[in-house]
């Protein structure tokens, strides 16, 4: 049960605290929110992380760039793909390394694949946290699917470690490729069910519109990025704006809403996975024959000394990798800039003046990870 504990006067006893987590099964992990409120309006909200604080950072200095490989797919477990490759693609950067053209489509089918199948979970936790099963089960299903496919090819169903510098560790086969296909297509025929189910349902639509919504300001105060940015206008995608890989050879849109509100937030994620598709199929339609790895990596990577900033778009937002190099195998430092530490951090803003009841819904359309955080 919740902890109460009041703190107001003998004339005011409806002012009291409330611990929300961190065991509450709606904070998906061991986030903690110290709540203050008044009836059920909240005064001032505290997120309190740290439970489960792994020292990834601190373990990238005790290893070789090689050996951290695993560590990266477990910061956010969720865009683990993401993470993997982009830490690969940070490091072939410095070292000047070039990737055949076949592990570049690679990279990007098996990322966009990551990226959908993170918002599915995502969309099934936070109905679900509503009060809505049903969409769960339409979510896990679909996301099996793409769980197989990445397990085709990487042995692996949720941390991944596919990518190498230089390339990934294993091609993929004809039947790897119509599998995606086969996905994409079924995936596509099963959007308008979601509409109809989820967002065309008024209960849902009354507990999310104008619902949490975030001021512009917070923006540029808590670096916002990814799809809570782009709900409230702001076309800002690193895949466009500073393209990695060969995401400049692709045709896809950056969805933009300015209602900046729980709804528009849920509206962005769904049309991202439709451009994820499209990603995807253009990717399947071009990858070109070709080696999967560089054919000189060095044995020992030694990155010249000096400092170096590289960053993705994941599910969740810019992640960056600032990597100090002393001229040795072992990093001297890495720092990482994670999307969900950022987006927690306008919670205590965004949570006042609301009711308790929509707090579940509003931390639900931010799509934290705890492992990012407290990594």
């Amino acid at each position: 049960m919740p902890e109460l504990i009041h703190v107001g006067r003998d004339e005011d006893r409806d002012t009291y605290y409330l611990n929300m987590g961190p065991q509450h099964p709606s904070t998906h992990g061991v986030l903690r929110l110290r709540l203050l409120l008044k009836g059920e309006e909240i005064l001032e909200a505290e997120p309190i992380v740290g439970y489960s604080h792994r020292a990834h950072e601190k373990m990238a200095e005790n290893r070789n760039y090689i050996q951290f490989l695993p560590n990266t797919s477990r910061i956010d477990y969720l865009s683990g793909m993401i993470y993997n490759i982009g830490y690969c693609q940070a490091v072939e950067r410095i070292l000047g390394l070039e990737v055949p053209e076949r592990a570049e489509y690679i990279r990007i089918i098996c990322c966009e694949l990551n990226r959908i199948s993170s918002h599915l979970l995502w969309y099934g936790t936070l109905l679900m946290d509503l009060g809505g099963f049903t969409p769960f089960l339409y979510c896990w299903d679909d996301r099996e699917n793409i769980l197989d496919i990445l397990d085709e090819v990487t042995g692996s169903r949720l941390t991944y470690c596919y990518g190498r510098f230089g390339g990934v560790t294993m091609d993929v086969n004809d039947e790897f490729l119509q599998n995606t296909l086969d996905f994409c297509k079924r995936f596509r025929e099963r959007l308008p069910e979601y509409e109809t189910l989820v967002t065309e349902n008024i209960i849902f639509q009354n507990r999310c519109k104008d619902v949490g919504v975030f001021d512009q300001e917070l923006a540029q105060d808590f670096a916002l990025t990814g799809p809570i940015l782009r709900a409230m206008g702001h076309k800002r995608d690193v895949r466009r704006d500073e393209p990695y890989g060969i995401y400049d050879k692709f045709d896809f849109d950056i969805p933009t809403l300015n209602g900046a509100d729980t709804f528009d937030r849920f509206l962005i994620r769904v049309e991202e996975m439709h451009q994820s598709l499209s990603i995807v199929e253009q990717a399947v339609s071009r990858i070109p024959d070709g080696p999967v790895m560089a054919p000189k990596v060095p044995r020992k990577i030694k990155p010249p000394k000096g400092e170096y900033y590289f960053a993705v778009e994941s599910a969740r937002g810019h992640f960056g990798m600032f990597i100090v190099s002393d001229g040795t195998e072992i990093p001297y430092r890495i720092h990482l800039r994670t999307p969900s530490f950022a987006n927690l951090s306008s919670l205590r803003s965004v949570l006042r003046g609301t009711m308790i009841a929509d707090t579940v819904a509003i931390l639900g359309s931010i799509d934290i990870v705890l492992p990012e955080i407290d990594r």
